[in-house]
């Protein structure tokens, strides 16, 4: 079974532009972005990109669906990197404020009881990776042990940063200046 996917149509300069959100990203309409910024995004230009970064989709584009390629918003900023112009400032400026800004506010009250992912930092480096769903943090069954290493009291070998106070006062006392 495919996908079918309805986006929403953003229009800059008199140009159109198909964007939607999809697990959590943006993703634009290469062809159309390639427009936007003067360019024709070809496969060549696609298949330079991280396999993560585009994807093909059946996309609800002028009343039928159509398989369309599309780009995620950091293959987005990638293209907009490697085909510099100066008005592309403004293009990426318009994508960031505008266009994911509306597509992330639109999601966001369908979004409120889908699982969602974070992460858990403890001193020392050790993370791990969390799902927050119906409102309980959730952790990975191979994230166990970093979890239960981190429950350990660690012997505290970490001396702590001075203060700045605490250095001049130090540093007065090594020279004979200060009480």
């Amino acid at each position: 079974m495919t996908d079918l996917y309805e986006p929403m149509l953003f229009t800059r300069h008199n140009r159109p532009l198909h964007a939607l959100w999809l697990e959590s990203q943006a993703w634009f309409c290469a062809h159309e972005l390639g427009r936007l910024t003067g360019r024709f995004y070809d496969g060549h230009c696609i298949r330079k990109l991280d396999p993560d970064q585009h994807r093909s989709v059946q996309l609800l584009r002028y009343g039928q669906y159509q398989a369309t390629t599309m780009v995620s918003e950091s293959g987005a900023y990638t293209l907009l990197a490697h085909h510099h112009i100066p008005e592309n400032r403004h293009l990426r400026h318009w994508l960031t404020h505008e266009v994911v800004a509306v597509l992330r506010d639109g999601r966001e009250s369908e979004m409120a009881d889908l699982p969602r992912l974070g992460q858990m930092c403890w001193p020392g480096g050790h993370t791990a990776s969390l799902l927050y769903w119906q409102s309980e943090p959730w952790v990975r069954l191979r994230d166990v042990p970093v979890v239960m290493a981190a429950e350990v009291p660690m012997v505290s070998s970490v001396k702590r940063k001075l203060s700045w106070r605490e250095c001049a006062q130090r540093a007065l006392r090594l020279h004979g200046t200060g009480d």
